[in-house]
């Protein structure tokens, strides 16, 4: 049965679309009034988290990436099980850590971070002799999601091996989410960039693009003009975000302009996953049947009440009503 047989059959109500999230999570130690807490985030990570919460069971989520045997993977599995998200196809590695990062939040909510990642076991779950079995299962799903902090963490021959399999499991029906999440220390070169996304984007059926990483990445144009590259490089439906201002979304030949939700400025306190937020609550829907215009005011929704809240991940009972 191809990828799209079995969202087919899922959809008439057998069973949960299967989205399968690739990525790194980090250890996430964040600066408070009293001292440092200790967390874990990551963008991938945070929009499996929200997409599981928002979904309300009509959706099966897995993550992917690679962990050590220390007690902090030990928590991150235990916390990411808590939370219904499926970790059968999370490598460990015994001579590994996961990456570590800090957060520092001016008085406006904006932050910046500092990472200590270049070693963490998550660049290496290509690598592996469990590689293969892990891919035959991808292959199985009917969604992959993953980001450009995704591939930015692989060594080159890695990414190429992903984005080949990504490239057949679309061509047999399965379908690909990608956010661009461009951060330019973890590359190589700007043109580097340029090229993987590419690449990436032949394989991609829905494309979120934060509107600011595309501009840092391709030199200021007009949104027209970026919405036409990504589905001339071969992106389906794409995603415009714009943080606080109107998300665009380009669909079968439309252009739908979805107003954010207003947040007085004395209300944001953490900006932290506002885009990988708004990202699950956009694609939850979707997938779930909604439209574009619902999905993105389900987008902005999740979005606004997270910046309300420090630290990636809000407690369950801040997540707004579906």
């Amino acid at each position: 049965m191809s990828s799209a047989q079995r969202s087919a059959s899922r959809s008439s109500g057998d069973n949960p679309l299967q989205v399968a999230i690739i990525g790194e999570c980090m250890i996430e130690l964040r600066h408070t009034e009293t001292g440092i807490v200790e967390g874990f985030g990551g963008d991938t990570l945070n929009t499996a988290v929200y997409l599981m919460r928002s979904a309300q069971q009509q959706l099966g989520v897995s993550y992917v990436t690679a962990l050590g045997t220390d007690g902090f993977s030990d928590n991150m599995l235990a916390a990411w099980q808590q939370e219904g998200i499926d970790t059968s196809l999370i490598q460990r590695f015994d001579n590994k850590l996961p990456g570590l990062y800090v957060i520092e939040t001016d008085p406006n909510g904006e932050r910046r971070f500092h990472y200590w990642r270049n070693d963490a076991a998550a660049r290496y779950w290509l690598d592996t002799a469990e590689t293969n079995a892990i891919l035959e299962a991808l292959m199985k799903m009917d969604v992959l999601y993953l980001s450009g902090i995704s591939l930015a963490i692989l060594a080159p021959t890695a990414r190429q091996k992903l984005i080949d399999v990504l490239i057949s499991y679309r061509s047999q029906g399965g379908k690909v989410i990608f956010d661009n999440n461009y951060r330019p220390r973890l590359w190589e070169s700007s043109e580097a960039t340029q090229h993987w996304y590419q690449q990436m984007l032949q394989a991609t059926d829905i494309a979120f693009l934060t509107l600011d990483d595309e501009d840092m990445l391709w030199g200021s144009h007009p949104v027209a003009d970026v919405i036409s590259r990504t589905q001339a490089a071969g992106a389906t439906e794409v995603v415009i975000k714009r943080g606080a201002e109107s998300c665009l979304v380009m669909s079968d030949g439309q252009l739908y302009e979805v107003p954010a939700v207003r947040v007085l400025p004395q209300q944001v306190v953490d900006t932290t996953a506002a885009g990988d937020s708004f990202s699950a609550g956009y694609l939850a829907a979707r997938l779930c049947g909604d439209s574009v215009e619902q999905a993105a005011a389900a987008g902005h929704r999740l979005a606004s009440t997270v910046i309300q809240h420090r630290g990636a991940i809000i407690p369950m009972q801040s997540m707004p009503q579906v």
